[in-house]
């Protein structure tokens, strides 16, 4: 069966012209060391904010974390923040996938944006990138005064992988009490560590761009036998109270709608803010039809929550 005729018309050209990924441990290194040379060949907005690449501690023998940073020209002190991680299903990516877009919030909101180059699985599985992200969020309190932004306005999101590592973020913060974290914006967030069986499966999500194929090797890559810890999956955690607000943006089509669905339903259920927006005819990656006009609606609706959550 296929669920192409379901595909919103608008992204059919992009969905076509679309070369099919097969991820194994083969393919992974021909696939990462393509994604720089795509970004370099990539224009970028002109918009009035610096983007910078700068090294941040880890607090493990003096190695250094690579991270984007992208602040406003005319910034001021007491500016919220954006932590943001990147998709790729914690065994690729940079940054710099998503610059247009981070410059673009920093340019409208008025913030101070870090991307963090977390390490990737299978070299370093969890829960060595969720540690990544933890020193990035104690970088960005410790150093408030330096960047001019105001701790109690940080977000953290991410799409893909890095909405997963959002999310748990937001569990860790909230566990270990060291920082506050204002607000989680999750895009197409893969939360649990759990694929139904094919029998149970939705029939009409993971077709396209992020299939379920790929979506276990890259779990299994990434978590090996730590599938029960909600650092890992947030969907394992036993308790949500007391978490952000959140904000989960997801396709109809998307392999990752269900558990979606499931953990904005108990966000709900534990008196958690939450806002869902499921886009229909949508699958995994459909922002990349930049053009589209679903694609634009969310990024509409990304400003949108962001601004309300942030000022």
């Amino acid at each position: 069966m296929t669920t192409r005729h379901l595909v919103d018309p608008e992204l059919l050209p992009m969905l076509d012209a679309f070369s099919p990924m097969t991820l194994s441990a083969e393919t992974l290194p021909m696939i990462r060391a393509a994604i720089p040379q795509l970004m370099v060949a990539r224009p970028l907005p002109d918009l009035p904010v610096s983007s910078n690449v700068i090294h941040i501690p880890s607090g493990e023998d003096g190695r250094d974390i690579r991270c984007l940073l992208i602040q406003p020209l005319a910034s001021s002190a007491d500016m919220p923040a954006i932590l943001h991680f990147h998709g790729g299903g914690h065994v690729l990516g940079i940054p710099e996938m998503d610059q247009p877009q981070l410059m673009q919030w920093a340019a409208e909101l008025e913030c101070l944006v870090l991307s963090v180059d977390y390490r990737l699985a299978p070299e370093t599985p969890f829960p060595g990138p969720m540690d990544d992200a933890y020193s990035a969020l104690r970088w960005l309190n410790e150093r408030s005064d330096v960047l001019g932004i105001n701790p109690d306005r940080i977000a953290v999101s991410g799409g893909s992988a890095g909405g997963a590592m959002a999310a748990c973020l937001c569990l860790m913060a909230h566990d270990r009490g060291d920082y506050k974290i204002a607000f989680q914006h999750l895009e197409a967030p893969r939360l649990d560590d759990r694929l139904a069986a094919p029998e149970d499966a939705n029939a009409f999500t993971g077709e396209f761009v992020w299939t379920r194929a790929n979506s276990t090797y890259c779990r299994e890559a990434y978590l090996g036998e730590n599938t029960s810890d909600p650092f890992g999956s947030a969907a394992r955690a036993t308790s949500l109270s007391g978490l952000p607000p959140a904000y989960i943006a997801v396709g109809s089509l998307d392999l990752f709608v269900d558990e979606c669905l499931s953990y904005a339903a108990r966000l709900g259920r534990a008196g958690v803010p939450v806002e869902l927006i499921i886009y229909p005819g949508c699958f995994h990656g459909f922002k990349m039809a930049a053009s589209a006009s679903v694609a634009e609606r969310a990024e509409e609706d990304n400003i949108r929550a962001l601004r309300k959550a942030l000022t």
